[in-house]
């Protein structure tokens, strides 16, 4: 499961391409796109009869059977249910790009019978080895709370914050990264491809959205405000979209992977009753140049989208829930509440700018919510600059955003082999 055009179709096809090295027959792999229109309503399993019939493979064990985009099935989790069940000694592969409403159907229809696998926009540490440029980073170690962890670092900061650019304008798709002509023009591709496909047709497809126009105006907003606090009122007058509609249309753009909704928390890591303002980040921060124009490192938008890009990062950890914390005086970006204790164990301030290295007294709002939280160490990012300086006896560690995107995709990888 995963957004559209992020490289699932390939990893079928790569899969597929490894089977056949095993020794697997090719008459026994059966790949079909759902979202062919000569498929249009036919059912899974007259779709793998057909398959059987015209390899003169009759026998179903042995099978390996690929459905691509299986969400253009209506009640696909029921047909591919019933080929499960029927069929023991084959293997079923499913694809679909409508992430969150595929999980919850398999989770609905295909417990104990599907195992769930999240295919997400690249991290900028695959972006970096898919493009060869892995002499740019240096293995290292950082002192985080007393201990010493192993760490990349940059061979050449200047140089990887051009590919941080990059990736932030262009980096979330496989294919758009090794196309220059794409990334001449990303609203041709992007938008037309990979935006409009799902506001246009995915969503009103699966949910039965009328006011398509409608959808768009909100993920437009959305999309030029990433990273930004709102609510339901402040989203409802600025997009034009009625607030008793609202939230389905944001949990409608979740289910398709192209928003993330991060929540609010008080000083003191407390959380509230009713969600009255949050966050809405883009999932990938190359959408916005889909939408607008490719950023540069000087725009005024630029620190709003390394925000959003280094929240890509986390996001990718299915597990993981982001927090945001806003009180009266302050607020900080980005924070974890631990599942043990239920409380803060680290903060981090997102920043493009190498002026909060040079004066840590204006991080006050970090340091305050560490304070409050009992805790020794925070976090913050710059444009270039590395280092460790004490304010409020709180120790800032800070780090360039490229590097720290990079050690947070890294470490994602990881974590989930």
């Amino acid at each position: 499961m995963g957004p559209r055009r992020v490289g699932k179709t390939v990893m079928l096809y790569h899969t597929i391409q490894q089977l056949i090295a095993e020794g697997v027959p090719p008459q026994k792999i059966l790949y079909a796109s759902i979202e062919t229109p000569i498929y249009n309503n036919i059912a899974l399993e007259d779709l793998f009869a057909m398959a059987r019939k015209a390899s003169g493979q009759a026998e179903t064990s042995g099978w390996y059977v690929f459905f691509d985009e299986v969400q253009y099935l209506k009640d696909w989790e029921v047909h591919l249910k019933t080929l499960v069940d029927s069929h023991r000694e084959t293997k079923f592969i499913a694809s679909g790009s409508a992430a969150a409403a595929l999980r919850l159907k398999s989770n609905e229809s295909g417990a104990g019978r599907f195992t769930d696998f999240m295919l997400p926009p690249l991290t900028f540490y695959e972006f970096i080895h898919l493009k060869n440029l892995d002499t740019l980073i240096k293995p290292d170690t950082i002192n985080w709370k007393g201990n010493i962890a192993l760490f990349s670092s940059a061979t050449n900061i200047t140089e990887l914050n051009k590919h941080f650019i990059t990736y932030v304008n262009f980096g979330g798709y496989p294919e758009v990264i090794f196309n220059q002509e794409i990334q001449s023009n990303p609203g041709r591709f992007m938008r037309a491809d990979i935006i409009d496909k799902v506001l246009l047709r995915d969503l009103p497809g699966l949910y039965g959205i009328q006011d398509v126009q409608e959808l768009n105006s909100l993920f437009t907003t959305i999309a030029w405000n990433s990273g930004q606090e709102c609510s339901i009122d402040e989203l409802s007058k600025s997009s034009g979209v009625k607030k008793t509609i609202l939230r389905q249309y944001l949990s409608y753009l979740e289910a398709a992977f192209l928003v993330h909704i991060v929540k609010r928390v008080d000083q003191k890591a407390g959380r509230f009753q009713r969600d009255n303002f949050f966050k809405i980040y883009l999932t990938n921060p190359s959408l916005r140049s889909a939408l607008f124009a490719p950023i540069t490192a000087e725009a005024d938008g630029m620190g709003a989208i390394v925000e959003t890009a280094i929240f890509s990062q986390w996001m990718q950890r299915t597990q993981f829930i982001p927090y945001y914390a806003r009180w009266k005086n302050g607020e900080v970006d980005l924070i974890n509440i631990s599942r043990k204790t239920n409380r803060p164990d680290w903060a981090v301030e997102i920043k493009w700018s190498n002026r909060y290295f040079e004066a840590p007294n204006e991080l006050k709002s970090l340091t305050t919510f560490c304070q409050e939280n009992k805790l020794a160490m925070a976090l913050a990012t710059t444009i270039d600059k590395s280092g460790v300086k004490e304010y409020n006896n709180i120790q800032i560690q800070y780090l360039p955003a490229s590097i720290y995107a990079y050690n947070v995709g890294r470490n994602t990888l990881e974590s989930q082999k």
